[in-house]
């Protein structure tokens, strides 16, 4: 038999924006409970050395930072659950979820269940992710100065990290399956006029080849769509720029979200649009995507629940 419990706040996540909220919801007497979800800590659990959060002035690893901001909001009274919501009902308060085999009550709910990196699907790129395997330029760039990278995708999301990673990688190859970018115009001429980027066009990744021991990258297997030649590329590290989904498949129909499916929130807000919901981090932020703004985002939610 289904348990049915009800609390005061219940945040939907176990990452930056999520542990951030819960942290700052239980120093409040909100007695928060954390659905953590399938992947508690979120992406940062698949990355390796994070460089770029305050306070680690010698890096922290992405599993060891999680694990720490878990720890801190544990401390003041936060409970957390591995469980995912399958299904929500936002229409009346208390709002119900689902999770498991038990039902959710709550007053107010703070959604901060990240986004999720597309990924090609292939065996090698699951292999060497974090060994040379990225979907974040902003993240790991520095750790490629001076070496060959490839950039897979071909909207705003790949022009901006070839881009930006041609301030670090000697080259950047950038590859996609069509003759021509989707990214905005501007985007797309400052690329191709860029001289240490190289088009790749018509092409998709066959296969990341690499080493494994220690596990690193050494080159991409490309095959022409076209003609159906597969040729080989000596190359350090492969960033994957196509695109993140948002990970709000169990509030579908229930709560406002953009083209993308980003939850919408009021200015200068966490408010979604049904009132008492809130959300943060990467759930309702297709720009910045970074643990820091994450975190940020989640420390608003909770101060406006």
């Amino acid at each position: 038999m289904a348990d049915s419990h009800h609390e005061k706040v219940i945040i939907v996540g176990g990452g930056p924006a999520g542990y951030t909220a819960a942290l700052y919801a239980a120093r409040a007497d909100l007695e928060p409970l954390v659905l953590e979800g399938p992947q508690p800590g979120g992406q940062l659990t698949m990355t390796t050395e994070v460089d770029n959060y305050p306070g680690f002035p010698e890096g922290v690893q992405g599993p060891e930072l999680m694990e720490l901001m878990k720890k801190q909001a544990e401390r003041f009274g936060t409970r957390c659950i591995f469980e995912e919501v399958s299904k929500v009902d936002l229409s009346q308060r208390p709002f119900t979820l689902t999770a498991g085999s038990d039902t959710y009550t709550c007053d107010a709910l703070i959604v901060a269940s990240g986004a999720s990196a597309r990924w090609l699907g292939i065996e090698s790129e699951a292999k060497y992710r974090g060994f040379g395997v990225s979907a974040c330029a902003t993240c790991d760039a520095f750790f490629f100065r001076d070496k060959e990278v490839f950039v897979v995708g071909g909207g705003d999301t790949a022009a901006e990290e070839s881009l930006f990673l041609t301030k670090f990688a000697s080259h950047v190859t950038l590859v996609h399956r069509r003759d021509e970018l989707r990214a905005s115009k501007i985007l797309a001429e400052r690329v191709q006029a860029d001289e240490k980027v190289s088009l790749l066009w018509d092409s998709v990744v066959e296969e990341i080849l690499g080493e494994d021991d220690p596990p690193h990258v050494t080159g991409v297997r490309i095959k022409n769509v076209k003609s159906g030649e597969v040729t080989d590329h000596p190359a350090d590290g492969i960033f994957m720029a196509i695109g993140h989904t948002p990970n709000t498949a169990f509030l579908k129909g229930q709560i406002e979200v953009d083209d993308a499916g980003f939850i919408t929130t009021a200015p200068h807000s966490t408010a979604t649009s049904v009132a008492g919901v809130f959300a943060c981090g990467d759930v309702m932020d297709p720009h910045y995507k970074q643990a820091i703004t994450a975190a940020g985002t989640g420390c608003q939610a909770a101060l406006d629940a």
